[in-house]
């Protein structure tokens, strides 16, 4: 029996025939095509509404058209048909991961064309650092948690979402709902803290510092994790200014830019606490930038918790503050106040203002042009998520559609927020 030659290219002969092993051979100089191809908005890593149209050469993404979708928020266009009372219900639907950052950012605008903004009781500037610090720290644990679980580590993301229900939960005692707190309001928020709610805040930022730690050493240096994060999705500190990112994500690339510290609003000034600021602009450097974040945010809580003064949580004005409700459920001119509050609106006298605060994703701004009346007349929203999406485009280039993921989970993309 003759000997069999094994080679690669006579084994290739015998199992496939001389015709097939002739097109394999050639198969690597055939000019390829670029092809189209959709991701989301039903990817489940895609959040929401958003549509990316890839371009892709085999797996290499060429061109990338970013869709944000629709989710019928109108927040600006509603807002002109709203007293400005009514209007906090729509801004918990922004960013609604953390939505008493929202109230807070909404009620300072107002108060600043009211011109009462140094009158706010010092109680009531304490709860709301109080309830904007925990929501900073649900909106990270969010991003951190489903970043890492749609790469495959569903530990962290299950000890996260425990520790975000933890908080929620606390704020449901506060506000009444478990998502969308609408709590603050002009010239204070509607209530005080309930009795012995701050003790059990700390003993949970107690207990979240453990879980710190568990999703840390999971996660820190963990290859998998550090090869899918490291070096992946990179802006450099001039293209994150260019861009107008602010937030982890600009901190990430270097900028050292926190509303808090840069332009101080409420009490911030009198709690100390340290900006995080990473150095190459990539997805690890944001992760690690938004875990340094959640223990900043829990340090600035234990100070506040330590410091808040009696007194009342709401400014001693009618004209613009609402009468409580056990007063508006049992007198007459109480009923008629908070009646002419919520329907014909506190009236603003005309011009116009903008505030911003540092929100879970960055700069959070409200501009509100006032024409004397109880509604609006224009509300503009600088929403943070809205400004990153865009850079979603650049920074996808030249990457797999496998780094889609992780880019786009580190953006913290909030869909209530692009929807304007």
């Amino acid at each position: 029996m003759p000997e069999i030659a094994t080679g690669p290219g006579n084994l290739k002969s015998l199992v496939l025939g001389q015709q097939d092993a002739a097109d394999l051979d050639v198969e690597h100089e055939l000019p390829s095509e670029l092809m189209t191809v959709n991701m989301g908005p039903s990817h489940p890593a895609m959040h929401g509404t958003v549509r990316i149209v890839l371009t892709v050469d085999g797996e290499r993404i060429v061109k990338g058209d970013v869709q944000p979708g629709y989710l019928h928020r109108c927040f600006e266009k509603e807002s002109e048909y709203a007293t400005y009372t009514q209007v906090f219900p729509y801004t918990d639907r922004l960013n609604y991961v953390s939505p008493m950052i929202n109230n807070v950012g909404w009620a300072m605008a107002v108060e600043k064309l009211l011109g009462i903004g140094k009158e706010i009781p010092r109680r009531a500037e304490y709860v709301r650092v109080i309830v904007s610090e925990v929501s900073r720290i649900t909106d990270h644990l969010t991003c951190v948690g489903a970043s890492a679980m749609e790469l495959g580590a569903f530990g962290p993301f299950l000890f996260f979402l425990k520790s975000r229900e933890w908080l929620y939960t606390l704020l449901e005692e506060v506000s009444g709902a478990r998502l969308t707190h609408t709590y603050v309001r002009v010239g204070g928020v509607a209530k005080d803290l309930p009795d012995g709610w701050m003790p059990k805040l700390l003993r949970r930022l107690d207990e979240i510092d453990g879980v710190m730690v568990e999703v840390e050493t999971l996660l820190n240096n963990n290859k998998i994790f550090r090869d899918r994060m490291a070096g992946i999705g990179a802006f450099s500190r001039e293209d994150t200014i260019r861009w107008g990112c602010t937030g982890p994500i600009a901190r990430a690339a270097g900028v050292d830019y926190d509303v808090r510290k840069d332009h101080p609003y409420s009490v911030y000034p009198e709690l100390e606490f340290d900006v995080p600021v990473g150095t190459t602009g990539d997805c690890l450097d944001r992760y690690l930038v938004r875990v340094e974040e959640i223990k900043q945010s829990m340090r600035i809580l234990r100070q506040a918790c330590a410091q808040i003064p009696d007194g009342p949580v709401m400014i001693d004005d009618p004209r613009c503050a609402l009468p409580p409700k056990t007063d508006a459920y049992n007198t007459i001119e109480s009923m008629i106040r908070h009646f002419k509050h919520i329907v014909d609106g506190i009236r603003v006298p005309a011009g116009e203002a903008y505030t911003f605060v540092e929100g879970g994703n960055g700069e959070l701004g409200f501009f509100i042009v006032a024409d004397g009346t109880g509604r609006p007349y224009k509300a503009y929203c600088r929403s943070p998520s809205f400004v990153h999406l865009a850079t979603t485009q650049k920074l996808i280039l030249g990457h797999l559609i496998a780094d889609i993921v992780p880019i786009f989970g580190m953006i913290n993309m909030i869909g209530g927020e692009c929807d304007k």
